[in-house]
């Protein structure tokens, strides 16, 4: 039996020239980069190297690129570092309800604190609404924080109109995106959409786990989040991991060389999928499909089919798929994202699957997987 994966969304596999270029990295590149001898000096290069590659994808200089283990740590200093430093100036935030934990997570710490967080809803295309985000502002709030694209049902947000609406206020707030998901896939630049804080993660883009980059305006300083030695500036204590950062730098390349090629391959399994469902006169529904979205993530709404048994089944003949966020796992709670998009009541929040394309994903895959959800749903359909 094929095992095939559609969680990529979740996590990817590693690219095979990462996975050579880490190993390198490991073998002969063992200097702490911040010794001054040559083998010190040999990593500092490799950690220089990568920052500039990591600036350049997003806009950025590469003095505004601080790296970290990934996305949760990017987000939290991001946020809570902010509010932290400008609690002088305000103690209001605004984000969203579809935000990932890792952002939702210290907005309930900092509640805790004393701050007030504003949590902006969105419309049924998993939407914020740049006009919701201008009517929010207050001369107190310090810090907005809106996804780029969202993880569970792929939206693409309005960043550009969001960035606009905080550049052209009187408000002094930061703006923050996290971008884990749209890395990659979408194409970013930071000074175009006035974003001051922007979080990336490796796993996601076919690089190691525990590595990612937070993106700071040079016009902002932040304290470390994590205290230790005088790493990145004093801006991230700890010693660099080199093979991760090599192999991150690796993975960004090879995604800035393919990004127009992949967009147009996804699109297209996509509507593989998609045009096969639909020709089997299968109950579905794609949940999102009215604004724009990430061309890898697909969620579907099978009517009166439980998305727990549908993926039980699914595993069961070898493919891997998901209902939502990897980072709920074992949690019964429904999808918090759903659950903003169509309200407690829908039968689509316990109807749903989401599945993701990426490396590896072929069009035969794709024509395997919908056979299995056409026998499947309709076993299964209530």
């Amino acid at each position: 039996m094929e095992k095939m994966y559609f969680d990529h969304a979740a996590t990817s596999p590693v690219h095979p020239e990462v996975i050579e270029v880490v190993y390198e990295a490991m073998k002969n590149h063992y200097g702490n980069a911040s010794s001054i001898h040559n083998f010190g000096r040999d990593s500092r290069r490799i950690v220089d190297n990568a920052r500039a590659v990591f600036a350049k994808s997003i806009g950025a200089k590469p003095g505004e690129i601080i790296i970290t283990s990934g996305g949760t740590e990017s987000d939290n200093t991001a946020i809570i570092e902010t509010a932290l430093k400008r609690q002088q100036d305000g103690k209001h935030i605004i984000t969203s309800v579809v935000e990932h934990h890792a952002v939702l997570k210290p907005m309930e710490y900092l509640e805790k604190l004393g701050f007030e967080v504003t949590y902006l809803p969105v419309n049924k295309k998993g939407q914020v609404d740049p006009m919701m985000v201008e009517e929010a502002l207050r001369p107190d709030t310090i810090l907005v924080s809106i996804m780029y694209a969202n993880n569970e049902v792929g939206t693409v947000m309005d960043i550009a109109g969001i960035g606009a609406v905080i550049e052209n206020s009187e408000s002094t707030a930061y703006f923050h995106t996290d971008a884990v998901q749209a890395y990659g896939t979408e194409e970013i630049d930071v000074k175009r959409d006035h974003i001051d804080l922007l979080s990336i993660s490796g796993h996601k883009i076919n690089g190691p786990k525990g590595i990612g980059f937070l993106y700071v305006n040079e016009e902002i300083s932040l304290p470390s989040f994590i205290l230790g030695g005088d790493q990145e500036k004093k801006r991230r204590a700890g010693t660099e991991n080199i093979p991760a950062i090599a192999g991150l730098q690796k993975a960004v390349e090879i995604l800035q060389l393919q990004r127009e090629e992949r967009q147009t391959r996804y699109n297209e399994l996509r509507m593989q999928l998609i045009e096969r469902l639909t020709q089997a006169d299968i109950a579905f529904e794609i949940n999102e499909n009215s604004g724009k979205q990430l061309a890898h993530v697909v969620s579907l709404w099978f009517k009166n089919v439980s998305a727990e048994q549908l993926l039980m089944s699914l595993d069961l003949n070898g493919i891997a798929v998901s209902s939502g966020s990897a980072c709920t796992a074992g949690n019964v709670e429904p999808s918090h994202v759903l659950l903003a998009m169509y309200g407690e009541k829908s039968p689509i929040v316990s109807e749903t699957i989401r599945i993701s394309f990426g490396l590896g994903t072929t069009s035969e895959q794709v024509g395997n997987l919908a056979a299995h959800l056409i026998k499947i749903s309709s076993r299964l359909k209530k």
